[in-house]
């Protein structure tokens, strides 16, 4: 979509926004690649095994079209929910775009969510399909009365009873079907998002948003779309950063992506070999992976083009070895769930600026606003904010009005962080407005971890914060007043994480918990995390003065 410049000022005057009144994602990022490069790789798929298998546009369409017809024979309609709960695999992808040719709403589920995080998400979206593996199944199945939308259960591996067998109802289905016409502006995918108290919020994101990732992924990987470019992050599908920042950007302009993920953590060494094994090009990683990359002695060499990080901070420290490393700039990308890769610092387009989120990718337009949805001068805090309209932007929160409203102010969606502006227009993460956690990538609501630990019986109040981490950004660390009758020790501590990280996911999970006698509230009874937070501060602060 971006007429390549050498400069940030040509490049970002010089778009504007030419969005089709009818849209839909699965035409644009599969569809019309198969017919006009049928052959061209689209998909390079390494399995936990090692065998390796590449699928090409024609392939994945016809597996698409079934998926789209078995749907449809199971009565899944327009507008009807189906949750993907899936790592990086091709029915990943399939199942998405089978969606999409419907006109259904696909809900990418991260695997290592717990049985209640599944439930929230199942039930408020109101889910009539699921496709997963026999591994995930067992939680799938202890909801799934608690799920009464939930008619149709498809696993990839082999039929449990009450399911059906993915690749065999696939194989009784026609490879032939006529993509639906959706308009731009017609619901496409749910992805879950945590906020600051009660459950997590859906961003429901229109067909649209692909066109509205493509500036900011373009201008953050240097321009991508050249022969030869493969992309590959280990950011999980289930996550807008790997649906949206890696796998339909990539395939809306006609290029491969590499699908592995391990279903265990992350393993930079792995990730090196990955890397150079299949001659990546361009990849996502966020500062935790370089991180531990960085500790991996005599890894092989890696010829990529471009690299883009977000969610936290890279650091001088990293970008400087990411540089001696790979021999490019890492280039930083902002965003959210909600309104995605709207900021970019590119050195190779503009004077680098240490720390700063950048400035705008072409197309978006974004700011620093007030309370009144004001700007303000360069050097003030405000909220940092993207101006409607704008097709990255989410349609609204899934069943939830009152939350959409309270996203904007005027024309202007407020992220949630606060920064500055500087004379040159660069913008400057400051902090949050809110409790959200950030770690390892991740931005974790602490009221979804509050709310779980009330369901033990040990814990009558509980608050959750991220503690200051030189490796994660944060780690979460939880407070907890002990239930009448439960000592407070270190049997109980270590059951109170196993059962968050049981319940929730394994990311979500307390790494520190301290049992105190009451918790710092306002006069209305609100729990002040921030109390607890600067307490925590200063203790280290402390220890590391002695």
């Amino acid at each position: 979509m971006l007429t390549p410049a050498s400069d940030y000022e040509t490049l970002y005057h010089g778009f504007r926004w030419q969005i089709p009144a009818r849209f839909n994602i699965a035409a644009a990022a599969c569809d019309r690649h198969a017919a006009a490069t049928p052959d061209a790789p689209a998909l390079i798929y390494e399995d936990q095994a090692g065998a390796v298998r590449t699928y090409s546009f024609l392939e994945i369409q016809r597996l698409a079209n079934r998926a789209a017809n078995m749907l449809r024979h199971h009565g899944v309609g327009r507008g009807d929910r189906v949750a993907i709960l899936l790592g990086q695999r091709p029915e990943t992808a399939v199942a998405h775009l089978g969606c999409f040719k419907l006109a259904a709403v696909s809900i990418p589920v991260f695997t290592l969510f717990g049985e209640e995080a599944l439930a929230f998400r199942f039930q408020n979206s109101g889910a009539v399909a699921v496709l997963t593996d026999r591994a995930n199944y067992p939680k799938v199945l202890a909801i799934r009365a608690r799920c009464p939308a939930l008619k149709l259960v498809l696993l990839v591996d082999g039929a449990e009873p009450g399911t059906l067998d993915f690749h065999a109802e696939l194989a009784r289905a026609s490879d032939r079907a006529e993509t639906a016409d959706t308009a731009a502006d017609d619901p496409a995918f749910i992805s879950y998002t945590s906020g600051t108290t009660g459950p997590p919020k859906g961003a429901l994101h229109a067909h649209r948003t692909l066109l509205g990732h493509m500036t900011g992924f373009e201008f953050l990987l240097n321009f991508y779309g050249f022969e030869g470019d493969l992309m590959w992050s280990p950011a999980d599908w289930a996550w807008i950063a790997g649906l949206m920042d890696v796998l339909f950007p990539s395939w809306f302009l006609g290029k491969p992506v590499l699908a592995f993920r391990t279903a265990g953590p992350f393993d930079p060494e792995q990730a090196f070999h990955m890397m150079a094994r299949h001659k990546v090009r361009s990849t996502l990683l966020v500062p935790t992976m370089l991180k531990m990359m960085r500790q991996v002695p005599d890894p092989p060499a890696v010829n990529l083009r471009s690299m883009f990080s977000g969610g936290e901070a890279v650091g001088r420290e990293i970008l400087e070895w990411a540089r001696s490393r790979f021999g490019i700039e890492v280039n930083e990308g902002y965003g959210q769930t909600e309104c995605n890769l709207i900021t970019g610092h590119v050195p190779a387009l503009m004077p680098a600026r240490l720390g700063a989120l950048g400035k705008p990718a072409p197309g978006h337009v974004v700011s620093i606003v007030d309370d009144d949805g004001q700007e303000v001068a360069p050097g003030v805090e405000g909220h940092i904010a993207c101006r409607r309209p704008d097709p990255v932007m989410l349609l609204e929160y899934w069943d939830n009005p009152q939350a959409t409203a309270e996203k904007y102010i005027g024309d202007w969606l407020i992220t949630g962080d606060l920064g500055k502006k500087d004379e040159d227009g660069y913008l400057w993460f400051v902090g949050r407005a809110d409790d959200v956690i950030t770690s390892s990538g991740y931005r974790i609501g602490p009221g979804e971890i509050e709310d779980c630990l009330l369901k033990h019986p040990g814990v009558a109040l509980s608050a959750a914060i991220g503690k200051p981490d030189p490796a994660r950004t944060e780690i979460i660390k939880v407070f907890v007043v002990p239930a009448e009758g439960y000592a407070p020790d270190a049997a109980l501590e270590n059951e109170l994480r196993s059962f968050v990280r049981d319940k929730l996911a394994r990311h979500e999970y307390p790494r520190e918990v301290e049992f105190v006698t009451e918790l710092p509230t306002t006069a209305t009874g609100k729990v002040m995390r921030r109390v607890l937070k600067q307490r925590e501060i200063e203790r280290q602060n402390d220890r590391a003065g002695d």
